[in-house]
């Protein structure tokens, strides 16, 4: 609520230093003319522009004088600054009125007002039953108003003052008129915008927090010739308002504002590059306009207010009760420039001296945090699996089908059209999403890899309800480990009493003391760690050849514990099967059976390879600094842990892959597994490999497939998990509830 006086001063007002004003600039007087002039106490009253009889509303004073003598001079008898109430319990305005130099001799004072307005006095006046309160340079009224005015000056506050013996000196009279101002957002994220929410100018995270969210506007509403929404500085269909944050104007008062003020919406020029502000030309509001199929396609009707092109438009002032809504547009993400906070102003600008430019005297100011980009783990449901074909794949393509629909999700192919020959669907994108009270749709993270598969994500994925976003490493190599194999999330942990209920993002990166080894592109890094939600953890996987975390580690639900396992690859559990086999007489079993004689190599030959075992202590080392930094970070302890018997070759560079089948790279489809088929020695004709995995997963309830994947990804260095990726369920946990 603004409130406007209305009042006479002596001759000669001036502005007066008043402290800490709430106003956004020093307090200043209205405009009376340096002539003004009081009867009774010089000549007549001479206010230039500000009539008693103006219609828009009157805005008029007053100064009544009892025959106090000639020459008797008030100079600035009153003086007032705005602000808005922060309690909504509270009065909707207040001004407050310090007493300045009243008639010199004036010794004590009283006060009058209207039944709708309300003063009081500081410091507390002493309890002195009648008599009229001391006036001393300290003293303030503090004047509010519950309801906004219907018409100008329909409210005043009188002040009576009094000399040495209580003899009247003077009356000063204050007409009053209040305006209900309030730019409204949905701070408390129940999906509805709450009337001048106290909360709403901050932004505070935690179940009991507050502050409005914003989404990244990066799905697109056009299928055909489409581009990311936020890249048009225009509403082209109404469907695009559903994606925008909503936010209302409410105002209350009389029917104009006074002759030259004005309201005004501002941003700064910080934040003009991350957010956009359209507004509705009706009244009627998004829901109606929704429901009319003249305004299915494209729309006229939202023309944009704020943006990097204009930081600041004047907003109509309706009049009455009234409502503007408005519609507001993120832009980017959170990143190392920024931070995720955006506000939005709204000013009440009076007017100044002539040839000077207007000066807010109040101004209302919401806050906006931009939904993060979060993952999903493999704990979450899934929805949708996609994988590649090629002319080399098809026993892959069988297999993953039969485990996809069988389990009741749906299996979206990329043809070789669109892939050219690029299998990697793990590597090339990563799936996650944004949240907010009001909309929630599926976001793509596309790696800087590029690679032939790069047109996928933005040809095939981005649309309606489905986001894009990416990071361009322009000043940076780009290795394969930016390839998103090299990016997973843990499920919800506890570690040392701090909840991570979506989890922790899980990239590989080369160890801390190499000089020359590669790394995650820092502008990959720097978007994930300032999602702020999902707080990465550094794993070093530059010792394998490919580079990718899920070539060692993965996670499966499980129904007890912390509800998941850690899955972690372990040379030292392949060679206590593989002993167990010798010692159980089955060292002539081979692996590889099937595949060609030059393939097969027998248990006793393998456990006799010297250099193959040199070479696996090495890998073993290499993961066991990895587990140790998984326990740390996840808080996890041994028990929530699962080695899995898989072996690795080590190649040029000191760098390792899996010398069979990579069983860990596997995908998770909630209680079914689709792991790559290791082809392990055949014990009775069937492969010990397999038969020790599903016994460590079937005490989880997990069902195991096993998928051939031999010739198509695994001699090509990767496996099943490399070449799928899932689409899952959101979390049912609202990010904005963390405790930060």
């Amino acid at each position: 609520m603004a409130l406007w006086e209305a009042l006479t001063r002596g001759s000669s007002p001036e502005a007066l230093d008043c402290g800490s004003s709430p106003r956004e600039s020093s307090p200043k007087v209205l405009d009376w003319g340096p002539s003004l002039e009081t009867p009774g106490w010089g000549p007549s009253l001479e206010t230039p522009g500000w009539e008693p009889s103006l219609e828009t509303p009157g805005w008029g004073s007053s100064l009544e004088t009892p025959d106090c003598g000639p020459s008797l001079e008030v100079q600035d008898v009153l003086h007032s600054s705005f602000s808005r109430v922060q309690d909504v319990h509270s009065s909707l305005a207040r001004c407050l009125v310090l007493f300045w130099n009243a008639p010199p001799t004036s010794k004590y004072f009283s006060v009058q007002c209207s039944p709708r307005v309300q003063y009081r006095i500081t410091p507390p006046p002493p309890k002195s039953g009648t008599l009229p309160t001391s006036l001393n340079g300290n003293t303030v009224l503090l004047i509010t108003m519950d309801t906004a005015s219907e018409v100008g000056n329909d409210s005043k506050l009188s002040v009576m003052y009094y000399g040495e013996k209580t003899e009247v000196l003077g009356k000063a009279v204050v007409h009053l008129t209040a305006v209900e101002i309030s730019l409204d957002v949905d701070a408390d994220r129940d999906g509805q915008v709450e009337r001048n929410n106290p909360n709403k100018g901050s932004w505070m995270w935690g179940p009991n927090g507050h502050g409005a969210i914003l989404l990244v506007n990066c799905d697109s509403e056009r299928t055909y010739g489409k581009r990311r929404d936020s890249e048009y500085a225009e509403v082209t269909r109404v469907s695009d308002l559903k994606d925008m944050s909503p936010m209302v104007l409410r105002t209350s008062g009389p029917a104009k504002l006074p002759e030259g003020y004005k309201l005004t919406m501002h941003i700064s020029q910080g934040d003009a590059e991350s957010v956009r502000v359209f507004r509705t030309r009706s009244t009627a509001g998004m829901h109606q306009t929704l429901k009319n199929p003249f305004y299915k396609s494209f729309v006229k009707d939202y023309p944009l207010v704020l943006g990097s092109e204009d930081l600041s438009k004047e907003v109509q002032y309706r009049g009455g009760n009234a409502e503007i809504n408005f519609y507001v547009e993120g832009l980017r993400f959170p990143d190392k420039d920024f931070e995720g906070l955006i506000s939005i102003s709204l000013s009440l600008l009076e007017p100044s001296s002539q040839g000077f430019p207007e000066t807010p005297i109040f101004t209302d100011r919401v806050v906006f945090r931009v939904a993060p980009w979060i993952m999903t783990p493999n704990t979450l449901n899934p929805v949708e699996v996609f994988v590649c074909s090629t002319s080399d794949n098809y026993q892959f393509l069988k297999g993953m089908r039969r485990l996809v629909e069988n389990n009741g999700y749906k299996l979206k192919v990329c043809h070789e059209y669109m892939n050219r020959g690029d299998r990697w669907m793990q590597d090339e994108i990563e799936f996650g999403y944004i949240d907010s009270p009001h909309q929630r749709f599926p976001v793509v993270l596309d790696s800087p890899r590029d690679g032939e598969l790069q047109d996928f994500p933005y040809d095939v994925l981005l649309g309606p309800d489905f986001g894009y976003v990416t990071r361009t490493a322009y000043n940076e190599e780009v290795s394969s480990l930016d390839s998103f194999g090299n990016l997973e999330v843990s499920p919800p942990v506890i570690v040392n009493g701090k909840i991570y209920p979506l989890g922790r993002i899980i990239i590989g990166v080369a160890f801390p003391t190499a000089t020359k080894g590669r790394n995650t592109t820092k502008v990959v890094q720097d978007f994930l760690w300032a999602q702020k939600v999902q707080e990465p953890i550094a794993l070093f996987s530059d010792w394998l050849h490919v580079g990718h975390v899920d070539e060692f580690m993965t996670f499966v639900p499980a129904p007890d514990k912390k509800g998941f396992r850690l899955l972690l690859a372990s040379p030292d559990a392949g060679y206590k099967l593989f002993r167990g086999l010798q010692n159980d007489r089955h060292g002539q079993a081979k692996m590889f059976d099937g595949l060609g004689a030059e393939e097969e190599i027998t248990v006793d030959e393998i456990l006799s390879d010297d250099k193959l075992r040199a070479e696996n202590d090495y890998v073993q080392s290499c993961i066991d600094w990895n587990r140790d930094v998984l326990k740390r970070e996840l808080g996890l302890d041994d028990d929530d842990i699962i080695d899995l018997p898989i072996l690795f070759h080590v190649m040029e560079e000191n760098r390792a892959v899996a010398y069979y089948p990579d069983m860990v790279n596997m995908i998770v489809l909630g209680k079914n597994l689709g792991i790559p088929k290791p082809f392990g020695p055949k014990v009775n004709g069937f492969c010990a490999l397999e038969a020790e995995m599903t016994s460590l997963m079937e005490g989880l309830g997990l069902s195991c497939t096993y998928i051939e994947d031999f010739a198509s990804y695994h001699k090509l260095l990767g496996e099943v998990h490399c070449g799928s990726n899932v689409r899952r369920e959101p979390f049912s946990f609202k990010w904005w509830n963390l405790e930060m």
